[in-house]
């Protein structure tokens, strides 16, 4: 088999002594809302429960406010909600809330999974765009007293998109990567699709997040080496645990002499340590994430996370039955493969070769 394997191990190195101190921090912080949690789980009267939730909403205030104070001094890391206006606030954590709900559907996943994704290329290209704008004009079907047309402005993103490569991480990546994309084309000035790099990553979930190995299998991949050099390569994963998987990859691609022009990591939820070990990993990468989480458990699961999210939009593979790309596009169903259309398709010419 022609794998790649990182080990947990050779992540570590990466972290300076500084940032094992904030980790550390930030996970004692978090052992304080672990035990408002384990009170709200116990509480045997109404005002016990009460108690505990008001210490559980102090402890999170705390905690947000280190992860700002920390995130303020990296310049490659980048939450939407310690960047945005407060006003903006709102709608990301009413949405990280659904996700994170247990009792949330898989169609509702989906739904807000794609608002998590629209609000974060907003934020990482339309708002970064500003002040350059260009003019879009737009037949509408009023007809009388003669054919109407409407003149709306966009910010200009084209410069910041005409370079870019998806890469998408199966299997969780897949769905966020077809929502960038569709993002860019419908933003660009030329209908301009993103050509995809697919590759087959996985952790061994075996292993604890201490002794954990990231694995790329390349026999399952589909990319073209020599159409990545140069280029401004995306990954859209909805959640950054560890950061091993994205430094699997880019590690490799630089062993092959591919030196992206910049590397965009785009999450829904990213942990502390997965953000901090990013930008040590990879010189010229940026995390981009709505909202940030302080811990990891010992199985390298993000807390107070929101679960697995690959198997929370795809549904589980089994260890037998493990779906290829296109049996995963189609599970989607028709909504989905008929919204995103384009990005299928230029999908499929990736797995398929034509």
């Amino acid at each position: 088999m022609n794998k790649i394997v990182l080990h947990a191990t050779d992540l570590d190195g990466y972290l300076r002594d500084s940032d094992k101190e904030k980790i550390a921090r930030a996970d004692s912080m978090y052992e304080t809302s672990l035990a408002c949690c384990k009170a709200i789980e116990t509480a045997s009267t109404p005002a016990e429960k009460e108690k505990a939730e008001a210490a559980l909403v102090e402890s999170a205030a705390q905690i947000g406010k280190f992860l700002k104070h920390v995130c303020s001094e990296e310049p490659n890391i980048h939450v939407y909600s310690f960047e945005t206006p407060r006003e903006q606030h709102g709608g990301a954590s009413r949405i990280i809330a659904k996700l994170r709900d247990p009792r949330t559907s898989h169609e509702e996943f989906l739904y807000f999974i794609q608002r998590a994704y629209e609000l974060m290329f907003a934020h990482v290209y339309s708002d970064a765009a500003l002040p350059r704008k260009r003019s879009i004009i737009t037949k509408t079907p009023v007809t009388f007293p003669i054919r109407n047309y409407a003149v709306h402005r966009i910010p200009d993103v084209d410069e910041m998109i005409k370079n870019t490569v998806m890469c998408v991480m199966l299997r969780g990546a897949l769905l966020p990567s077809i929502i960038i994309s569709k993002e860019i084309q419908e933003y660009s000035s030329d209908d301009h699709v993103t050509p995809f790099a697919l590759f087959r990553i996985k952790r061994d979930d075996s292993k604890s997040e201490k002794n954990m190995d990231y694995i790329l299998d390349l026999d399952r991949s589909f990319f073209n080496l020599e159409k990545l050099d140069g280029k401004d390569l995306i990954f859209a994963d909805p959640m950054n645990a560890t950061g091993g998987s994205l430094v699997t990859i880019v590690t490799y691609l630089k062993k092959q002499g591919i030196h992206p022009k910049s590397i965009t990591f785009i999450n829904v939820i990213s942990a502390l340590k997965g953000s901090l070990r990013i930008v040590r990993a990879i010189e010229d990468a940026s995390v981009h994430t709505l909202w940030m989480d302080p811990s990891l458990n010992d199985q390298a699961y993000i807390l107070p996370g929101l679960g697995d999210a690959g198997d929370r939009l795809n549904g589980a593979d089994t260890s037998v039955n493990s779906r290829n790309m296109i049996q995963l596009m189609a599970d989607y169903g028709s909504g989905i493969i008929n919204l995103y259309r384009a990005q299928v398709k230029e999908i499929e010419q990736t797995v398929l070769g034509y």
